[in-house]
C-alpha cells in the first residue's frame, strides 16, 4: 500500500490519500480522541501523539498537529496508523452518521435548498481539494452560516475563502444572502 501526502493551506495540517476509498459517502471530523470513538481508522491516528484532529473524506485523510510537534516526528507514525487500519481490515466508520448539512424548517426553505444545492456543487468540491469541508449550519435574516472541517478549521486563509469566495458566490446567485459568518459547532 502507498500512501501518498499532500501539503494543504493550512500549516498545520496534512493530507493523506491511501488510494482507496475512506468514506462511501460524506465526511466526519473529529477534533478530540473522544470524538473519534466511532471511527477506528481516527482511533488508531489520535493514538499517535500531538494530533489534535482527524478529518475523513470520500478518498482522503486529514490530520491537524500540535504546533509544539514537527511533521517529521508525526509523519511517519500516522502513515503507519493509516496503513495498520487498512491491513486490518476494520470499518473506517461503526454505527450510523448524520447529514453533512443541518436541517432547516421555517419560511426560507427555498432559499436554504439554493445554498445547500451551491455548496455542495461548487464550494465543497473545491475545498475537499485542500483537505476540508464546509457544511451548511444555518440561514437567518440573510445571514449564511457555516461550518468549517478539516484542513479549513484554523486555517489562516479561511477567512478569506468564506468572504471573498463563497460569500461572493451566494450573494450572485441568491440576493437574499447578505452575510456569511463561520460557526464553531
Amino acid at each position: 500500500m502507498f500512501i501518498q501526502t499532500e501539503s494543504t493551506p493550512n500549516p498545520a495540517t496534512l493530507k493523506f490519500l491511501p488510494g482507496q476509498t475512506v468514506l462511501d459517502a460524506g465526511t466526519a471530523d473529529f477534533t478530540t480522541a473522544e470524538a473519534a470513538a466511532p471511527s477506528p481508522l481516527a482511533r488508531r491516528i489520535f493514538d499517535v501523539g500531538g494530533v489534535t484532529g482527524v478529518f475523513l473524506g470520500t478518498d482522503f485523510v486529514t490530520v491537524t498537529k500540535d504546533d509544539a510537534v514537527e511533521w517529521d516526528h508525526v509523519k511517519p507514525a500516522i502513515l503507519g496508523a493509516i496503513m495498520e487500519h487498512y491491513q486490518s481490515g476494520a470499518a473506517v466508520m461503526e454505527g450510523e452518521r448524520k447529514a453533512a448539512h443541518a436541517d432547516h424548517d421555517g419560511p426560507d426553505g427555498e432559499i436554504v435548498v439554493q445554498i445547500k444545492d451551491l455548496l455542495d456543487t461548487r464550494v465543497r468540491p473545491a475545498v475537499a481539494q485542500d483537505g476540508g469541508d464546509i457544511t451548511f449550519h444555518g440561514f437567518e435574516r440573510g445571514v449564511v452560516y457555516l461550518h468549517m472541517q478539516g484542513a479549513c478549521a484554523g486555517c489562516p486563509s479561511s477567512t478569506l475563502t468564506l468572504k471573498m469566495g463563497i460569500e461572493n458566490l451566494l450573494k450572485h446567485y441568491i440576493p437574499e444572502v447578505t452575510e456569511v459568518r463561520p460557526v464553531a459547532v
